[in-house]
């Protein structure tokens, strides 16, 4: 039986695996001083990210989480990337789970009218500057984001995202 992709908007049952997968990237691949105590969202993704614009996706491959991707709603018909990690043994073209899960919450911010796309990310996460670059993010400095973008205190790089 061959495996396939699924992504699939949260629920509550995929907490643990949300949580596990993003401190894990965060903290022992990244060496990222950051806890769960720093990220309440985590513990209230239902109400935090799916509101108004907002929602949360994950991505499962063999009834296991291995991707997250969310967009926050920040108003002005914008909206924040965040929460975009994927385990890394499925990045890559032979998975492709950035790319899918990526296209899923653009293509969704379409559908909802959003006009641009924000996110913040720290100078660590190299190889994901590259692919936002690749998938059409344009950098921008700080004084650039939305006013009511969540500027975390990890983030130092900064992207923008036209919805056409």
């Amino acid at each position: 039986m061959s495996s396939h992709l699924v992504l699939e908007e949260y629920s509550i049952k995929y907490q643990d695996e949300v949580i596990d997968l993003i401190l894990d990237i965060q903290q022992k691949e990244y060496n990222v001083a950051i806890t769960k105590d720093d990220q309440p969202d985590l513990l209230t993704i239902e109400d935090f990210y799916k509101t108004g614009n907002g929602n949360f996706w994950v991505a499962i491959l063999d009834n296991t989480v291995i991707g997250t991707i969310s967009l926050l709603d920040i108003g002005n018909q914008e909206s924040a990337l965040r929460k975009m990690f994927v385990k890394k043994e499925y990045r890559g073209p032979k998975y492709q789970t950035a790319s899918r899960l990526l296209d899923n919450a653009l293509r969704w911010a379409k559908e909802k009218s959003v006009n641009a796309v924000y996110l913040g990310t720290t100078p660590q996460f190299v190889a994901a500057h590259r692919f936002y670059e690749k998938n059409g993010f344009e950098s921008i400095k700080i004084e650039q984001l939305h006013t009511s973008f969540p500027v975390l205190v990890v983030d130092k790089k900064f992207c923008k995202y036209l919805i056409s």
